[in-house]
């Protein structure tokens, strides 16, 4: 009986066996990555997690700087209080103006860059440094350089232009305030649009353009058939991204109009500062920040959706 157990144990012929051996080893190496992983993990969830729930208490309860004895839940009256606020659609319409407005400047403009910049010119690498140092300008600095240097009504390049062909001079940020924001955005967002469009540009094969070329056709059909298909990829990774930062516009705003005149040029993001550091009333400036993450969510899942397709119609293809 024992040499039977001692056989069963051991295998045949006193071997060892070799079923339950490597179960322990291979479960410690299952869950060593999931182990190495949950510090950062947490960590990033506690940074996530934490600012929302606060923001979001905050949204249901009564909490104004101004008169601190007012406490306890609101409910929605935030919520409301922020939809019927005069300057509450406006912010949003503006919001979407200045996104759609740069997004088209952008990337048409990029575009057209990064085809102009493939081609080889003497003093290429130069120009290309020329072209992509706007996008590394702080917003703030840029915003100086536009309302005091390109576009102020005295002595601004703009007013320069106009008194050389003997127009009067005009005030861009008190007549076109948000045309003004948005050619300040575009400036400093192009550039990063003909980045990531002439390195997708670059990885095209020039012997698609000779072939078609050979073919008789012209540089535009080329353009239109060939080079903007090409592009169809990097040009949704960068409409998807430029939204998600165009969303939280800031200090262009602050710095040049400071969302006026009136409500000219107050978006979401000027909006809740301007409940919260303003009016100090943080409950519907909470409110209008759950409103703002809301809006940039549901953007970002159409965006993601979006890229996903063309990721997909690249793969088929």
């Amino acid at each position: 009986m024992e040499h039977a157990l001692e056989s069963h144990v051991n295998g045949v012929g006193g071997t060892p066996s070799p079923v339950s051996a490597p179960a322990q080893p291979q479960r410690t190496r299952r869950w060593l990555p999931t182990l190495l992983v949950s510090p950062s993990v947490l960590v990033l969830l506690l940074w996530m997690i934490v600012p929302l729930a606060m923001t979001l208490y905050f949204s249901v309860s009564r909490y104004n700087l101004l008169n601190p004895d007012q406490t306890g839940l609101a409910g929605l009256d935030n919520y409301r209080f922020l939809v019927e606020d005069p300057a509450f659609w406006p912010a949003i319409a503006n919001t979407l103006v200045l996104i759609g407005s740069v997004l088209v400047i952008s990337v048409v403009a990029g575009t057209l860059l990064a085809v102009l910049f493939d081609q080889p010119f003497a003093g290429r690498g130069v120009a290309r440094i020329l072209v992509i140092s706007p996008f590394f300008v702080m917003p703030t600095v840029a915003a100086l350089i536009w309302k005091n240097m390109m576009l102020h009504p005295v002595y601004g390049l703009a007013a320069w232009v106009a008194r050389l062909f003997g127009a009067e001079p005009v005030d861009w940020l008190a007549m076109h305030p948000m045309l003004s924001v948005i050619i300040i955005v575009a400036w400093q967002w192009t550039p990063f649009a003909f980045l990531i469009l002439l390195t997708a540009l670059q990885s095209l094969d020039p012997e698609q353009k000779e072939a078609a070329q050979l073919d008789g056709a012209s540089p535009v059909r080329i353009f239109w058939h060939i080079v903007l298909p090409h592009l169809k990829r990097a040009i949704a990774v960068v409409v998807m991204i430029e939204t998600i930062f165009l969303l939280s516009i800031f200090a262009e705003i602050h710095t040049t109009t400071a969302g006026g005149p009136g409500t000219a040029t107050t978006n979401l993001a000027y909006f809740v500062y301007s409940l919260g550091l303003q009016q100090f009333d943080i409950g519907i400036a909470s409110a209008g920040g759950i409103v703002a993450v809301v809006l940039a969510n549901v953007v970002a899942f159409f965006l993601v959706r979006m890229l996903a397709r063309n990721l997909k119609g690249v793969h088929e293809q």
